[in-house]
């Protein structure tokens, strides 16, 4: 029996499931990522491993496990399990759901678990109909969203379940569920003579862009056009053949090597060198290639301060907001938020002021070492305190003139040190001359 005999024959004895329902976790155990939710001090996990669930909706991305757990509260729990999609059902079916939930309440005193998948797509009117069915405990609510609730889903069930956000997977967990799918024996591809090179792997975990079910399916191409494509009964997946089932062409990307510094260096000094067309090729270079966005996004916000500082300083803002797009949306919505920071961040005027501040005072406190406090900037709750002079001579700059009086701050071994330097560059035109004026009085 040839090999892709045997492949397919496989798939067929699984009534043609794809591998990546196949590989669905039934376990908590199995589950990776969303450990911010599924940590064992968790709410969540707690709940599910009593098997005493709760009304919420989850809100994350295409693949990031929000069917699965969902089913996996069901598995815990002795409950009766109702699922149904917002794409496909209607009133009619929460009507028979409802219905079918009284009917078991009536016999048990117990709730029915409602699943509804695509939530959002439900218009208000059918939203209402759930609000007094979970509000007198009758159904669980477990509800799936890649949208905002905030925005789709009506404020009295936001107000009656908890939202429990979901984050796309990383690309190490992603490796993971591959790694698992390729030994699996039972229900993966554990039966087939497959060795993967890493870079296959890396691809495959790149190209999924944090999507557990893309990642298994295209696995499952790639090993299907590798194994029509090779002869003996190894079957070796390289990157070429993920590529080439795939249709797509992997950059040259290596994340723990030269390569993953070398891109994140361009882009760094394109953004120095305020080159937006530079800054945007280099963004999308490591985005295409699978490096992870939030650490592009924690290098923005270095370099907002770093590099443009006060002479911007709306630039932080800019790269935080960014970074908290990606958390929160994720792909591939917020990759055009992370494009918005990087034209902004490019363009915005440039000072390292605050870098060299930085530098300086961190020279100054090592070469000066511990220098006491100056006695009347210190606080002095205690009246022994007030005794030994702590807060004596300290003048309130509110009872002065335009809220300033001139008093020194600094200890007595660093008088007349001067750290921080502005340009006359944006913003920082206005900080040079108020700290002029300053002097001058």
């Amino acid at each position: 029996m040839n090999l892709e005999y045997r492949l397919m024959s496989s798939v067929q004895e699984n009534h043609e499931i794809p591998l990546a329902e196949r590989m669905r976790p039934v376990s908590l155990e199995e589950v990776v990522g969303q450990d911010h939710v599924l940590g064992p001090d968790c709410m969540l996990s707690k709940a599910i491993r009593m098997g005493n669930p709760f009304s919420f909706i989850l809100w994350g991305p295409p693949g990031s496990g929000k069917t699965t757990l969902s089913r996996l509260i069901a598995s815990y729990s002795s409950l009766p399990f109702r699922a149904f999609s917002a794409v496909t059902s209607g009133l009619k079916d929460l009507r028979e759901a409802i219905a079918e939930a009284k009917s078991f309440w009536s016999d048990s005193g117990r709730p029915t678990l409602l699943f509804v998948d695509e939530i959002h797509r439900f218009n208000k009117a059918q939203q209402d109909a759930f609000l007094p069915h979970v509000e007198s405990g009758l159904i669980i609510l477990l509800g799936a969203t890649t949208q905002n609730p905030s925005f789709e889903i009506i404020s009295p069930l936001i107000s009656r379940v908890r939202i429990i956000v979901l984050k796309p997977l990383e690309s190490k967990d992603i490796r993971e569920l591959l790694v698992r799918a390729l030994d699996d024996r039972e229900r993966g591809l554990g039966r087939f003579d497959i060795r993967i090179s890493r870079e296959a792997l890396d691809c495959l975990a790149g190209f999924s862009q944090g999507d557990a079910r893309v990642a298994l399916n295209n696995l499952e191409m790639t090993v299907l056009y590798s194994m029509g494509n090779q002869d003996g009964s190894e079957i070796r997946l390289e990157l070429e053949n993920v590529e080439k089932a795939l249709s797509e062409k992997a950059l040259h990307y290596d994340k723990d090597g030269e390569e993953h510094y070398n891109l994140i260096s361009a882009f760094h000094k394109s953004l120095r060198g305020s080159d937006p067309q530079a800054s945007v090729y280099w963004l999308y270079r490591m985005l295409e290639a699978g490096e992870d966005p939030l650490f592009i996004g924690r290098r923005m916000i270095r370099f907002a301060s770093e590099d443009i500082g006060m002479a911007d300083p709306n630039a932080l803002g800019i790269a935080l907001s960014a970074f908290e797009a990606w958390q929160k949306v994720g792909p591939p919505e917020a990759q055009l938020a992370l494009l918005q920071a990087a034209v902004y961040l490019a363009t915005a005027p440039k000072s390292n002021s605050l870098y060299l501040a930085e530098k300086a005072v961190k020279e100054e406190i090592r070469r000066t070492g511990h220098q006491p406090v100056p006695k009347h900037i210190r606080n002095a709750p205690t009246s022994l305190m007030k005794k030994l002079g702590y807060s004596r001579g300290y003048l309130y700059p509110h009872n002065y003139e335009g809220g300033w009086v001139r008093q020194e701050y600094l200890p007595e071994g660093v008088k007349r040190r001067g750290f921080y330097t502005p340009t006359g560059r944006g913003f920082e035109r206005d900080v040079r001359r108020i700290i002029a004026a300053l002097k001058k009085k």
